[in-house]
């Protein structure tokens, strides 16, 4: 954990609720993917088949549909052109696997689609991630070098577009799980029922992720801006 130099000021009680619903995000993905893991699909496909219906539907034959090591590094790569799924999707016929693979082959859609929301989000991922570094960095100079004070304003301002990258990221991936979903029930890869449930829970949950990363990046934020007032004070 990085060190800060913040932690006993008032600020820090803006970051309760951010953790608390990240424990909680990270506890219903958990226990959504254990659960429902363990629930075989009625058709029997894969999540590397269904990923390849999803993409041949919509007439994505050159986008490729790879295996990748780890738990839940699922992804999907426009450089590459391919969507990567982890070992325990790809070849599983789970509710869970073929939840999450239609998810990452809804990002492929959205590419192909030219969804404005992930345009916007793919332009943000240099300035995001400058912000997300160096933003934290330049507000503490700021305050510490008092003859400086502009760089709390630049680290604010940097940071801010880690945080407009969080908040766009939402649309992105609800969209591709309403596509998930959609593709899932209307070409009968699920049945209704627990089998819908099960992947609807699935996906509810992951989404719930990017809304505690939202809710965090936003606190954070704000959190930057009262201290450098407390500065200005």
């Amino acid at each position: 954990m990085i060190f800060d130099p913040f932690l006993l000021h008032p600020s820090t009680i803006l970051l309760i609720p951010a953790i608390i619903l990240t424990i909680y995000a990270q506890s219903k993905v958990s226990g959504a993917y254990r659960r429902y893991s363990r629930v075989r699909s009625s058709s029997g496909r894969t999540g590397a088949d269904v990923a390849r219906m999803i993409l041949n539907d919509n007439g994505l034959y050159d986008v490729k549909v790879e295996q990748v090591a780890g738990d839940l590094t699922d992804h999907y790569d426009p450089r590459a052109q391919a969507v990567r799924l982890s070992s325990g999707i790809y070849s599983s016929t789970s509710i869970a696997a073929i939840a999450v693979a239609a998810h990452e082959t809804g990002h492929a859609v959205q590419h192909a689609d030219g969804y404005t929301p992930l345009k916007i989000r793919s332009a943000f991922v240099p300035v995001a991630s400058f912000g997300s570094q160096i933003g934290p960095f330049l507000i503490l100079l700021g305050i510490f070098l008092e003859s400086m004070p502009f760089l709390l304003t630049l680290g604010i301002y940097a940071f801010a577009f880690a945080v407009l990258f969080q908040i766009v990221t939402l649309p992105v991936e609800y969209n591709a799980s309403n596509k998930a979903l959609a593709f899932l029930e209307g070409n009968g890869v699920i049945s209704g029922g627990e089998e819908m449930v099960g992947a609807k829970r699935m996906l509810n949950a992951a989404a719930l992720t990017y809304v505690a990363a939202a809710l965090t990046a936003i606190l954070t934020l704000l959190r930057f801006v009262w201290i450098a007032q407390g500065r200005d004070d």
